[in-house]
């Protein structure tokens, strides 16, 4: 074992190594970085890659995140031995965690834009990011165990598969946005080619202890591209366009959904209650928007009963939407009869609630005319609403059209039900099994 004395002139000569690397030619400096890259195709079968959902696992996520935090001096010692923040008890927010012989031993979350908006855009302009189309979703608290830090990316490049995976065909997200030290922003730049954003250095962080931070993005629409062009003609080990877009890890456990939803939410009550209201005191520093909005997401009695008390009358809550909708990426077609023919387009529903939907055409839709639509629910559940198209806006490629229902199905109405009641992914499954009994 080291002594402790002996932390200074290390962390000394790591800072002394640190600052000549940087006086490197930038090209030379990502070459690198980039001969470092040590991708196992085949990882030890003790390694499981899955979202956190029991409490067990995710308390073991925030713990191991706090003390990389405060390690790091991204955050001072809580209480309670975890780091846990607002955007962890959002149903459009997923922690993955790779487990080793059991034990969790890295932790990564994924927060989709929701009403609480990102923990980065505070700071940083999104603006460029939002002018292409598709979700944004902020790849935020990375940790990795200390036993696994120097084994050559044997957890973390397993994990950030994992989260290119999820992102890209089950999260319904296209933009990654990243806010991290500026230490380690040329990793992400030279091994996955985020792009830095318009704030391209902040001092003081808030969301990291006033840590300074350099935020960047990455397109995954055109990320395979250019990782095919730095790595096409590398070996296996060395190749991250095979790992990330061709090689099949054994070690993925995939989210398996009935539905086409885009977010696996796990916080049921009793876990909210436990991470934010009893082994810390998450819920209690909102402010009164804060609190309103978490009142909007979380509707249903059992939940309302755990949550901070908000004021009836408050300006916040007259401005929150009457009807909830629900993020979905479900395929449909929206068929019109007149007596000269039967027309027919496709759709991609992509937004419900109980009156409505939205959804995107490739090809311009006529509005204000009735017709039937079906929509693919799930793998083995689908249904026939009538609806009309209300309004609609092109871009001369694409369109995108808000849908008014008149007449739904049982399939629709157990859908919906389903939706409005299970706030878990076991909840819209359990529920789900049901919609062929009628």
């Amino acid at each position: 074992m080291k002594k402790p004395q002996d932390s200074k002139p290390k962390h000394t000569l790591h800072s002394s190594l640190r600052k000549a690397f940087s006086f490197l030619p930038r090209p030379l400096r990502f070459a690198i970085y980039r001969s470092f890259v040590d991708c196992d195709p085949e990882p030890d079968p003790r390694l499981v890659l899955k979202i956190a959902e029991t409490r067990e696992e995710l308390e073991a996520c925030f713990k191991l995140l706090h003390d990389a935090y405060v390690g790091s001096g991204f955050m001072k010692p809580d209480p309670s031995g975890l780091r846990v923040t607002i955007y962890h008890a959002l149903p459009t927010t997923t922690t993955l965690c790779a487990k080793f012989d059991g034990e969790v031993v890295g932790t990564i979350s994924l927060i989709r834009e929701s009403v609480f908006g990102f923990p980065l855009q505070a700071i940083f302009d999104l603006k460029h990011v939002r002018e292409k189309p598709g979700k944004i979703a902020e790849v935020s608290a990375l940790a990795v165990h200390p036993r696994f830090r120097a084994t050559g990316g044997s957890i973390l490049f397993p994990l950030m598969k994992f989260m290119y995976q999820y992102c890209a065909t089950y999260f319904d997200t296209r933009h990654l946005v990243i806010a991290v030290n500026p230490n380690r922003i040329e990793m992400y730049e030279s091994l996955l080619f985020f792009n830095r954003l318009t704030e391209t250095h902040v001092e003081n962080y808030d969301f990291a202890n006033g840590a300074p931070a350099v935020g960047a993005s990455l397109d995954l629409r055109e990320a395979p591209d250019m990782l095919k062009r730095v790595y096409g003609g590398k070996s296996k080990r060395k190749n991250l366009h095979y790992y990330f877009m061709r090689l099949k890890l054994p070690n993925i456990q995939v989210p398996n959904r009935r539905y086409f939803t885009t977010n696996d939410p796990v916080m049921t009550p009793e876990l909210l209650d436990y991470f934010f209201n009893q082994r810390t005191h998450g819920f209690q520093h909102l402010n009164e928007r804060e609190k309103t909005l978490l009142h909007s997401i979380y509707s249903l009695p059992e939940y309302k009963a755990l949550l901070p008390p908000v004021f009836v009358d408050t300006d916040h809550q007259s401005s929150l939407r009457q009807h909830q909708r629900y993020v979905i990426k479900c395929p449909g077609s929206f068929s019109i009869t007149s007596a000269e023919q039967n027309t027919r387009y496709d759709l991609k529903l992509v937004e419900f609630s109980e009156y409505g939907f939205l959804a995107h055409s490739k090809t311009p839709l006529p509005t204000k005319v009735w017709g039937d639509v079906l929509i693919q629910l799930g793998n083995d559940e689908r249904s026939i609403v009538r609806a009309m198209a209300v309004r609609g806006k092109t871009d001369g490629m694409h369109g995108f059209y808000g849908f008014r229902l008149a007449e739904t199905d049982v399939s629709w109405r157990k859908f919906i039900g389903a939706l409005k009641s299970g706030t878990t992914h076991d909840d819209l499954d359990n529920a789900s099994v049901f919609l062929a009994d009628e």
